[in-house]
This record gives C-alpha cells, structure tokens and sequence, in this order.
C-alpha cells in the first residue's frame, strides 16, 4: 500500500489545500494521472500521480494540511485496505491505529484537580437512573473505569487544538471511542462548553422581571446603539480568504511595516514609443509589443547598469543577483500574482511580448507553476490600462524596488518655448532605502526614461 503525501510544490510552501479531487474513491490511478487539485500560497496547482493503483482518498476536499501530510493512499486492485472505501473508512483505521499506538489518558474534568487527577465516576446505574427521571435517555459515555476517557491520540490533539473539552463528548468509534470526526463536529457545532443542548435550554428558568414590572427589562443604551449601526450597515457576509489572498496579505504588510521606502516619479516622452508601436503593429499584429513590454526591456538595461538595484536585503546584509529577472504584476480572481521574465536583459523584444502574453493567460486559466512565480529580482506593476496616471505600489520582499507605470496620454507640454501635445507616461519608483539611495534611484529612472524615449535601443 503505497501513501501520497501533501507534496511541496514551491520553495516556500509550508501547507496545502485540497481543492478538488480529480479521482474518485476506488478508481483505478495510473502515475502520470491528474490527481488533486491543490491551493498553494502561491497559486492553485494539479498534481499528477506518481503511483498506480487502486484510489483511496484520506483528506477530504477543503482540508489544509502541512506538507509531507498523508492525503491518499494507493493499493494494488482487490487489496482490502484499498477496497474499504473513502475518508471515513481510513479515518477510522487510523483512528485505530493511534488507539493501538498509545493507551487513553486520563483528562482533567471539572472535578479534577490541577495534576489532572480525576474524581470518580458516578455510578452507572445511578446516572441512568437520574436521567430517566429527568425525561432525557442517558447519552453513551466515552468514559471508561477508573475515569478515562475514550479517545484517540489524534482525537485529543484535535481537541486541545480547537479548545473542545474532550470529556464532555459521546464517541461515535468502536467501544464508544471518541474520534476525529466526533471533536471536529463539536468544534464545528460550537460546542466548547459556550453552547447549550436543546434539552437545557428548555430546562432553564426564563430571567425573573424586577418587582413591580408587568414587561422585560429594556435594553442598555449601549446595546441599542450597537443594534442600530448593524441595522445601518445592512445584511453583512464574511468572505474568507484564499490561501493566495492570506499569502499576499501577509507579505504586503510585512512589506510596509518593515521596509523604509521612499519614492520618485518622472514623466517619460512616449511619442516614439508610439510609433515604434504602430510600426511593428503593421509587421505583426499579433507579436507586437506593449507599452509594458517596453517598460519590462527597458528596466531590464537599466538594471544592467545598475547592479545595486538588482539586489536583495536579506539578514543585514545585501544581495547583488547575477541574473535579472523582471516580474510583471497580474491581476485575476481576486489576487494579484507575479510570474517572471527570466534573463530579460538578454531577450528580444518580441521574445519578451510574448513570454509576458502567455504568462498572463497561464495566469488568468489557474496554470501557472511556481517556478514561473518565484527568482524575480525586480518588479513592475502596470495600471495604466485603467486609466490611472500615477500610483505608489508596494515593494515585493527581499526586493530593491517597484516600478509603477501609469497611462500614456496627450498632455499639454513645453518644446522649444512651444506647447505641444505629447504622449505622455508617469512612472514612479519606489525603493527600499536600506538598499537604494535617493542618488543610486535617481539615476536608475533617469535611465529608464532615456531608455523609453530613444526606444530603437530596446530592439538591439
């Protein structure tokens, strides 16, 4: 019986999602077969088998789990362990195993003491007594002599994980056992000793009005208050979010709480880049480049130049990068993702069109692989297709900065005491100031900008 593990499909990946199986419980798997579809922090990957056989599923759909995770086993066909189907068989295999593995412990309940000691256990009897006086059937016990608990290893670990008081559980496993799946349905019920049964709900005595009131005490102001913003607000979700989206989150603050950033910004003539444009758009239609892509070749001389820029800081010191990897910004499904343009220093114009074109629509169909999400060395991040003239983006760590670009429009400018119209684009950079000073970053947009407006250099 072979397992398949919760695979490590990027540098940084830590844990997984499982999004969708793409093999059914008992089907039989060739390696090489999509298997899983999985949500990484980086992005949504298929993984392909690397066993044959028969298909048993052990992680379930929306399960996270860290890597090297068991998720599915794979058996030769007829093999008993394969063939007794689905989560909750394996579930309660494992469940079993841990059983056999480790005897139960004792647990603290509320008349125990600090060391965990446990009182005594009523008497059976008595208790089912008590509970048939009250109307109510006596719930199983998970309990064994001498005041132990039930349960698995795994239960417990889940059970300390979620906050749910394991003694207060019944076992749906063998003998009464409490499971996995019995402490994450408590879990999931809120059941952690903050919720009440059915049962003692209507047990419990109705609050006693105040001498002399015929009606129910008014609500504080306070309250009354916080009723009337929710009311305001209207019908309220809670969205979770992605592995991705936490991802970018998390290193986006990061980011502006730990990097000293400082910006600039320059206004590039874009008349020839227009009609450098224009030119290749009648040779091709379909390879010419865009505006973007310019910006990508032109950073990429520019950092040639520029070595510093190209760098890193990373545990105090500085980081100078032999290749120059530009990343270009991609906005699809809510996220934003960066796959990369290896060597761009070294690619032809036409080369870098349309490795960003079929990045972006690998991107945008959920195909994108790490490797084309990770190494970038320099950023860019465009909105002038939105119409947005300027804007400050966030640097990407350990990076030295990000170029933000903007739209290129007419705009009324001064050329030989004349004014003009000239197509017109703002670029702002923003840098770490550990790594680039205000001379060292001057110097790299300048370049840029003479780079874009004399652009017959990019095509060399």
């Amino acid at each position: 019986m072979a397992e398949i593990v919760m695979p490590r499909l990027s540098d940084t990946m830590e844990e997984g999602t499982i999004l969708r199986w793409l093999k059914a419980d008992g089907e039989e798997l060739k390696r090489g077969e999509e298997l899983v579809e999985i949500e990484t922090d980086k992005a949504t990957m298929i993984y392909e088998s690397d066993q044959s056989g028969t298909l048993q599923t052990v992680a379930r759909e929306g399960d996270t789990l860290p890597v090297g995770e068991l998720i599915a086993r794979v058996g030769v066909p007829g093999d008993g362990a394969a063939a007794g189907g689905g989560p909750a068989a394996v579930e309660a295999e494992a469940e079993e195993a841990y059983g056999r593995a480790e005897p139960d412990r004792p647990v603290a309940s509320p008349g125990g003491d600090a060391n965990g000691v446990v009182a005594p256990a009523p008497d059976p009897g008595v208790a089912a007594s008590a509970a048939a006086k009250a109307g109510a059937a006596p719930a199983p016990s998970a309990s064994s002599p001498g005041g132990r608990v039930k349960a698995s290893p795994l239960a417990r670990r889940v059970a300390r994980e979620a906050g749910v008081d394991i003694a207060s559980l019944s076992g749906s496993g063998p003998g009464g056992r409490i499971v996995r799946a019995d402490v994450q349905a408590a879990a999931s019920a809120g059941a952690t000793g903050l919720s009440q049964s059915p049962t003692a709900a209507a047990a419990a005595p109705a609050p006693a009005a105040l001498p002399g009131s015929d009606a129910a005490p008014a609500a504080s102001p306070a309250s009354s208050a916080r009723d009337d913003v929710t009311k305001a607000k209207g019908e309220t979700t809670t969205e979770s979010l992605t592995r991705m989206q936490q991802t970018i989150a998390r290193r986006m603050a990061e980011s502006k709480a730990t990097i000293p950033d400082f910006t600039l910004q320059m206004d590039v003539d874009m008349d020839e880049c227009v009609r450098l444009r224009a030119e290749l758009k009648r040779i091709s239609s379909s390879d010419a480049p865009t505006y973007n892509d310019m910006v990508v070749k032109a950073c990429a001389l520019a950092l040639r130049e520029h070595p510093r820029a190209n760098g890193s800081y990373k545990d105090g010191a500085l980081q100078l990068h032999s290749r120059i990897n530009v990343g270009v910004a991609v906005a699809a499904n809510d996220a934003l993702v960066v796959p990369t343009v290896f060597d761009a220093d070294t690619k032809a114009l036409g080369e870098i069109a349309r490795e960003t074109r079929a990045l972006a629509t690998r991107v945008r169909e959920q195909s994108i692989t790490p490797p084309e999400l990770g190494g970038g060395t320099f950023t860019v991040s465009n909105l002038g297709m939105y119409g947005v003239r300027a804007f400050n983006a966030i640097i990407n760590p350990p990076q030295a900065a990000i170029l933000s670009v903007g739209s290129v429009e007419q705009r009324a400018v001064v050329r030989d005491e004349q004014i003009v119209a000239r197509q017109t684009m703002t670029l702002t950079l923003v840098c770490d100031h550990r790594i680039l000073y205000g001379a060292d970053a001057a110097e790299l947009l300048a370049r840029i900008r003479e780079l874009l407006q004399a652009p017959a250099s990019l095509t060399l």
